[in-house]
């Protein structure tokens, strides 16, 4: 695995967690902007072919 992907699969764990924290937060400002990250790190995987689980 190259560091690119290794990296964009780090960032999608990591915005997982802080939308789950945010959900049992009930914070939703939070839980719509790491909705949209997780969003545009997906979109980022698939354009590059990265298999997200």
């Amino acid at each position: 695995m190259d560091a690119f992907t290794a990296d964009l699969l780090q960032r999608i764990e990591n915005t997982r967690s802080d939308l789950h924290r945010a959900r049992e937060a009930g914070d939703l400002f939070t839980m719509d902007v790491e909705q949209a990250e997780l969003d545009d790190l997906r979109r980022l995987a698939q354009e590059h072919g990265v298999q997200v689980a």
